[in-house]
């Protein structure tokens, strides 16, 4: 086939026709406009590009609508194009996105914008939010925000903040009632949350997580907190390898009791044995460390009337015993 007809061929069919052809769902509630995620079962596909490219989170695949069929099925490029062929005219189900979208870029830098947010304050509508609705204590909150990393979203949403090796804000995640996302324009590197200098690192995949488990253990001034934003960038992957290089680093692989979850632990565990440091799977009892907080607050009555009694702890720690 001609390069000009591999090139029409790939304008008339996007990826989302491939991915719904081959039964997989949008999940609207973690997708933008941008980036949409498709999920079948425990695999998950990223849509970018308008349709024209694709990434699986889980791994390293990405690539054009050609392989996105060979990664699906298996088969070689030839192959693949009898498949997109017979999705000619196929047209994908429309989203209906919960915001509208922006006429135009922003102005401002990530950075810039980042700046001009207000910090959340005691009774703003980020404050409730985090406290009210997701159970992050006050001293958590206070905690994020002398680091640096909140700042209030619109609507009441949270943004909390990832930064490089430098501190500077390279991008944030937005959680709200009604909304979740990344900032657009921005990079995922690693929300932190803790002293630069600890030595066990508590690795979640979001912002909520991380101060939920520094909620549960109140928090440990040996650990540094810290959230993946649910991506593994190179930035990302970069980062955390700077800090497993360091002296007496330990990893705790605190990510969600789940099959992606299990995922990214087992990506910590590769990067902790490359890097010669401790590694630990720390697992929530529930599906993640917010819902885990949110158990633990439930109980608190209860607790409280067995005078004596031992607390079980929050989470299953699968390996050697962490230093301290």
């Amino acid at each position: 086939m001609e390069k000009a007809d591999l090139e029409e061929l790939r304008g008339k069919v996007p990826c989302n026709a491939v991915l719904e052809d081959a039964g997989f769902a949008l999940d609207l509630k973690e997708s933008s406009r941008k980036a949409m995620k498709y999920r079948r079962s425990s695999e998950i596909i990223i849509v970018i590009h308008d349709g024209k490219g694709w990434f699986d989170p889980l791994s390293d695949a990405k690539g054009d609508v050609f392989s996105l069929v060979e990664h699906l099925d298996g088969v070689p490029f030839a192959a693949s194009l009898y498949v997109i062929a017979e999705l000619v005219g196929f047209t994908p189900s429309e989203p209906v996105w919960t915001r509208e979208a922006r006429d135009r870029t922003p102005e401002l830098t990530i950075v810039e914008r980042w700046r001009v947010r207000r910090k959340p304050w005691p009774g703003s509508a980020t404050w409730r939010y985090l406290r009210d609705t997701r159970h992050i204590p006050e001293g958590i909150i206070r905690k994020a925000i002398a680091a640096n990393v909140l700042r209030e979203g619109p609507k009441g949403s949270m943004w909390a903040g990832h930064t490089d090796s430098a501190g500077e804000v390279t991008g944030w995640e937005e959680r709200g009632p009604d909304w979740r996302g990344f900032a657009t324009g921005g990079a995922k590197t690693l929300l932190r949350l803790g002293r630069p200098d600890a030595q066990r690192l508590c690795v979640t995949e979001a912002a909520i997580d991380a101060m939920s488990l520094a909620a549960i253990e109140d928090p440990r001034a040996d650990t540094l907190y810290l959230s993946t934003g649910g991506g593994w960038a190179p930035a990302t992957a970069e980062a955390l390898r700077t800090y497993a290089l360091r002296p007496d680093i330990h990893i705790m692989a605190a990510t969600d009791n789940n099959t992606q979850g299990e995922i990214y632990a087992g990506r910590l565990q590769a990067l902790a044995a490359e890097a010669g440091c401790g590694f630990e799977r720390m697992c929530p009892l529930a599906e993640d460390w917010n819902a885990e907080l949110g158990r633990s607050e439930e109980s608190k009555g209860r607790e409280k009337r067995k005078e004596g009694g031992c607390r079980m702890p929050a989470g299953r720690v699968k390996g050697d015993a962490s230093p301290g």
